[in-house]
């Protein structure tokens, strides 16, 4: 069978599409399956390391307002409908399931022309346009959360392999000396997404001496704009800042942590969830509020904290996320709140969706 795995953009888009085409290809060796994002976005930078086969599509977002993008909107929508239909019927394509993100519109209306079994997954705890739109034209629709789209099956979050199996305990020697941490002591982990977060940036610049001089180790993945060559610290106590500009191994760095601060996009709460480590959430604040939804199930299930943008300073890292850290008992009992190894393994089921798909 042949694939297309539409999304374009975020990585909250990309990365479930490369998780779903690994598990197509672990189920099926003989299928082909093609990733169709855009000429912006991180497709580019995500997807050709992993050996999948990428389609670029002109980027044409939905417009929000009446302006002058609004007016090149409708010419630039139906060149990516047409590229993408071309491409399919090319390639003869059987399957395309679509993530939501700049590239899933046209992938959704063009399958519809040719007749193709479209499937569509929902990840944010809010519709996105170009997965609301899909799923008006197919009933195969899957969603992280319950609820978001009327009549979807809940499967969760497509993940990989490295982040389901991973038993973080068991991965933490291996997990210190990648990212060239003390074996010994607390390790905070702090990321903001791909590109790296500025309000999280700067509170955690400014706490670091303190967490240094506490004993609390710092991996902090700032976005590659942001990173400095040589900006490493190691404190007289051992501690140790790590700044990166990108975790391509995520699965390590949740090994090595004991508390994560981050924003709340779907791919970090569903990761997050996976593998139960207390997290401190900081959730963006732009769009309809999606994020703050992410991550409610776990602030209620006590997994988990929530600061505003706004308020997330310094001072909330040095009185209030310090303690914490150094807090075992707390940490464990944040721990023992998730549901670890309940969620289904919704890559898979994605892809055993695309394979029986008529």
């Amino acid at each position: 069978m042949k694939f297309v795995l539409a999304a374009g953009g975020s990585a909250g888009h990309v990365y479930p599409a490369i998780n779903t085409a690994r598990a197509i290809l672990e189920l099926d060796p003989d299928s082909e399956v093609t990733i169709m994002g855009t000429d912006r976005g991180l497709d580019t930078t995500l997807v050709p390391p992993t050996g999948l086969a990428l389609e670029l599509l002109p980027s044409a977002p939905f417009p929000r307002k009446f302006d002058v993008p609004a007016i090149a909107f409708p010419p630039k929508f139906l060149k990516s409908i047409h590229l993408a239909r071309k491409f399919m019927k090319e390639n003869k394509t059987d399957v395309v399931i679509g993530f939501g993100g700049y590239a899933s519109a046209p992938a959704y209306l063009a399958a519809r022309s040719l007749g193709l079994c479209v499937i569509v997954h929902e990840a944010n705890s809010t519709a996105g346009l170009a997965n609301k739109l899909g799923s008006r034209i197919t009933s195969n629709v899957a969603s992280m959360f319950d609820g978001v789209i009327p009549g979807a099956r809940v499967i969760g979050m497509p993940l990989s392999r490295d982040i389901v199996e991973l038993d973080r305990y068991r991965s933490r020697i291996e997990a210190r000396e990648f990212f060239n941490l003390p074996q010994t002591g607390p390790v905070l982990l702090v990321f903001g997404g791909s590109q790296g977060a500025q309000s999280i940036n700067s509170a955690c610049f400014a706490a670091v001496p303190e967490l240094l001089r506490a004993g609390v180790s710092v991996i902090h993945s700032v976005g590659g704009a942001n990173f400095q060559p040589g900006s490493e610290i190691t404190d007289s106590s051992g501690a140790c800042y790590i700044p990166v500009p990108f975790i391509h191994r995520m699965d390590l760095a949740y090994s090595a942590a004991d508390l994560v601060i981050a924003r709340a996009g779907a791919m970090t709460v569903a990761e997050i969830s996976a593998v139960g480590i207390p997290a401190i959430f900081v959730p963006l604040p732009i769009g309809n509020g999606e994020q703050k939804r992410n991550a409610h199930n776990l602030i209620d299930r006590g997994a988990a904290l929530m600061f505003e943008n706004s308020v997330f300073t310094q001072d909330v890292i040095v009185n209030e996320l310090l303690p914490l850290v150094l807090n075992v008992a707390e940490l464990e009992r944040m721990h023992a709140a998730f549901n670890v190894g309940d969620s289904l393994n919704a890559a898979k089921e994605l892809a055993r969706w695309g394979l029986s798909c008529s």
